[in-house]
């Protein structure tokens, strides 16, 4: 059967505030309907297009791709004009990339991103325009009465979009609505220009529409009952069936057909899933892999002087190992085509440490990585703590690398502004983050637009669990009180079902922590861009997920407030004691330091100061680098309940015996005591038990984490085959593979592990060896949090620190240190 009907004008949730329209189910509706296509446009953005995009896909309905834009209005600036853009092939979507682009960082008004007539000449090509029915400029004028004005505007957007520019009618039973319709039939008659029909959906089902109205008011911050509150919508917005909107438009006929045609001519395909990196400026006579490698084999040689003493007759013997793993990590990372990931990163890296910004030495699995030892990126030697390259990029399995790199507070900025100058402007911006209507919110918003008094959603929400992602659901399996009180009273009940209804909608957007995308070309090739009104704080409109789909890479660029601390104590000691610290350089088996740790003298201490770790490090009495490695896996809720922990600290104290299932597992398991503690050790014991490539072994681990039964019993046959033909039976075999099934889920990443482990131990010296310069240093990064100002005043006064009364001639604007080792009040 020819298809008869497409939506072409429809917000999803991403519009923010006036749809309740979420991607799969809205799929799953036209689907059910019959409807071969279906277009998302969503107010000033493109938000949803990635997860819309390969959702329609997947489902066999064609995608159309478009925006809802508002356009200025000369005359009354505060009432912009709505117009609508499909976009037909990729140069469309580039133009609607670039003219929502502009709406934001050159046309706000208000916080309200507005595009300028001018823009619509200039970008144009592939967009097919709709004229936004009553509320586009067209209607306006022919509302009011102007069909001479309403004729030069057609006239306008027919030299601007010829043949692709329709007026768009609609039958949503608002004000305004058939007289408009009537005005817009004989102007397209009379003027020879197509109409087409949309119902400007905003919810799915026509129950929905009390939700809907809810939603609107949450966002315009009104109640419900507000007899000043514009009611812009009606009960007819909701995904009408093709069969609804010919019976609707049974009159003009042609308005329905012409939503398959314009169906039709939309055929934007995109490219998801290919990687586009950035070009990395390279010396002349060398191509991006021979430069890699160059930086790489010299950046080897500089840590080998420091690791190893050249003059030793091992040292051939003791460097064969970094020859080796360096030679597998380039051939891999080469093979894979990352080069150009690397020199980014250790570029932008080596630009900190010039200009004296303070980079962690790591964090993730990147610190298993020799190159990135190497090359600077990271600053521990991952052959001496058996840090595995392939827990972060496993060449079994094509995935982008990652690395999050920690950057002291103060400078983060500094390093993104240097990326965005180097790069250009128009190729790097941070990545947006969108925020959902969570359980204990939504039900104090509902609450508030009906009108409830406070103290009865007070009563209701405090009954909520405090919990990561709870859902309204969970509350009511968790909590009997909440579940009584459901089911008792139908007020509550109403409320709580109305607030299921609007959970987990998006309600607004923000900025991600750390991520950053530099594109090769212009950003706005590859997703467009949101910012602030003065066109300050861009992002992507592409989520982190969203804009590695398309293409582009992403650089997490973290803020570490202990770097920032460790750098102000440095600086302390050199101003006041004139000793200059490489803190990269301590000894990492400093007796003293350990004595503080034994002590639970950790306060301040990163990763250690918890009242809780402080029992668990009293308990361990950590004497060695790996012990306080270890602590940072331990501390947490899988080991602590499984008896990890206990078992842990009687094996390293004598009073359980060290066993092995296996002779062969005592080099992977003996700097836990036997335990499987971390991921990489999963990984090892695969390879060495069972004859896994390391790649594989992640592919195992990976699947140990997810626990799905088929691919478990897949991983089971392949491990107990290969142990067999290493000569282990098949019991013992089982076995390890039962015990590696039951830590993999409570196992840590070793190199975050060992990364962080460092900067603990860091803290720690300093507060070993210079605990003035150290805790004034935490105190000034705590200045603004009295209780905790007071909390650390305690501590000096325990380590019989004094602290000095604010003074006229040595107070700064930051807690500081006097010679005589006594800290001043900021």
């Amino acid at each position: 059967m020819e298809p008869t009907f497409v939506h072409l004008n429809l917000h999803s949730e991403y519009s923010l505030s006036d749809s309740l329209i979420r991607i799969k189910p809205l799929v799953g509706a036209v689907v059910a309907a019959g409807m071969p296509a279906v277009a998302i446009t969503d107010l000033s953005n493109l938000f949803a297009l990635v997860k819309f995009y390969g959702a329609a896909q997947g489902a066999g309905v064609k995608p159309i791709v478009g925006c809802e834009l508002w356009l200025e209005n000369s005359e009354k600036p505060l009432q912009p004009h709505k117009i609508l853009l499909l976009c037909k092939e990729r140069d469309g979507y580039l133009n609607l990339s670039r003219l929502i682009s502009k709406s934001y960082t050159d046309g706000q008004q208000r916080g309200v991103p507005i595009i300028n007539r001018e823009w619509l000449t200039e970008y144009s090509r592939g967009l097919i325009m709709l004229s936004g029915g009553r509320e586009g400029d067209i209607g306006k004028a022919l509302l009011a009465d102007n069909p001479d004005h309403a004729a030069e505007l057609v006239t306008d957007y027919l030299r601007i979009f010829g043949d692709n520019f329709y007026l768009e009618l609609q039958r949503t039973g608002r004000e305004g609505e058939e007289e408009y319709l009537h005005a817009a039939v004989r102007l397209a008659g009379t003027m020879g220009i197509p109409v087409v029909a949309t119902n400007a959906a905003r919810f799915l089902k026509q129950d929905d529409f009390e939700a809907h109205e809810i939603r609107v008011c949450i966002s315009e911050g009104r109640t419900v009952d507000d007899p000043r509150r514009p009611k812009l919508y009606s009960e007819q917005q909701y995904l009408r069936t093709p069969e609804e909107m010919l019976e609707l438009f049974s009159d003009i006929p042609e308005a329905i057909e012409n939503t398959v045609e314009i169906a039709k001519r939309c055929n934007l395909e995109m490219t998801l899933g290919e990687v586009f990196l950035p070009d990395f400026p390279i010396p002349d006579g060398l191509t991006e892999d021979e430069y890699f490698r160059k930086l790489s084999w010299e950046g080897l040689e500089g840590r080998l002087d420091v690791l190893l003493d050249r003059d030793a007759p091992d040292f051939l013997e003791k460097r064969k190992p970094y020859d080796e793993r360096l030679e597998i990590e380039l051939d891999v990372i080469i093979t894979m085509g990352f080069p150009g990931y690397f020199l980014i990163v250790a570029d932008f890296i080596k630009w900190s440490k010039d200009n004296d910004i303070p980079v962690g030495p790591g964090r993730g699995s990147g610190a298993g990585s020799l190159v990135a030892y190497a090359m600077l990126i990271t600053d521990l030697d991952p052959l001496e703590y058996d840090l595995l390259f392939e827990r972060f990029l496993n060449p079994e399995r094509v995935s982008m690398p990652d690395f999050d790199i920690d950057f002291c507070m103060e400078g983060r900025d500094r390093v993104i502004d240097y990326v965005a100058r180097h790069y250009g402007r128009d190729k790097v911006s941070q990545i947006i983050t969108y925020g959902s209507m969570a359980a204990k919110a939504v039900i104090r918003d509902v609450g508030r637009v009906l009108s409830h008094p406070y103290g009865f959603v007070d009563q209701i929400a405090k009954l909520i669990p405090f919990e990561i992602g709870i859902t309204l659901e969970k509350a009511l399996e968790q909590e009997d009180e909440l579940r009584d009180l459901y089911e008792r009273d139908e007020e509550v009940a109403a409320l709580i079902d109305m607030a299921r209804r609007l959970e987990g909608l998006t309600r607004n957007a923000g900025k991600h922590a750390g991520g950053v995308v530099i594109s090769p070309t212009a950003l706005t090739d590859f997703t467009p861009l949101y910012c602030d009104e003065g066109g300050g704080n861009v992002v992507s409109q592409f989520d982190k997920n969203d804009v590695e789909a398309v293409g582009l890479v992403k650089f997490d660029f973290l803020g570490l407030r202990t770097l920032t601390i460790i750098d102000w104590a440095l600086k302390h000691i050199k101003k006041t004691f004139g000793e200059k610290i490489d803190i990269a350089k301590i000894s990492l088996d400093d007796p003293a330091t350990f004595r503080l740790l034994k002590d639970s003298q950790t306060t301040a201490v990163f990763q250690l100061e918890s009242r809780g770790m402080k029992e668990l490090i009293g308990r361990l009495q950590p004497d060695h680098f790996e012990d306080i490695i270890a602590l940072v896996a331990l501390f947490r809720p899988g080991p602590l309940q499984s008896g990890m922990v206990d078992d842990f600290i009687n094996r390293k104290h004598g009073r359980a015996k060290v066993v092995y299932a296996h002779p062969d597992l005592e080099p992977v398991l003996e700097p836990t005591y036997g335990v499987i503690l971390y991921q990489e050790q999963v990984m090892q014991i695969a390879q060495v038990l069972a004859g896994y490539t390391l790649g594989g072994a992640d592919m195992l681990r990976r699947a140990m984490g997810k626990k799905k039964p088929e691919e478990m019993a897949k991983q089971r046959d392949i491990f107990t085959s290969g142990a067999l033909a290493n000569g282990i039976e098949a019991k013992t075999a089982t076995y390890i593979f039962d015990l590696m099934e039951k830590f993999a889920g409570y196992g840590f990443n070793k190199s975050h592990s060992a990364a962080y482990a460092l900067v603990s131990y860091q803290t720690a010296w300093l507060k070993t060896h210079y605990p003035a310069a150290f805790m004034a240093a935490v105190l000034s990064a705590d200045m603004d949090n009295t209780d905790k100002v007071v909390m650390l005043i305690d501590e000096c006064d325990s380590m019989k620190l004094k602290v000095l009364l604010p003074s006229i001639n040595h107070s700064e604007f930051k807690f500081t240190v006097l010679p005589s080792g006594e800290v001043v009040y900021g």
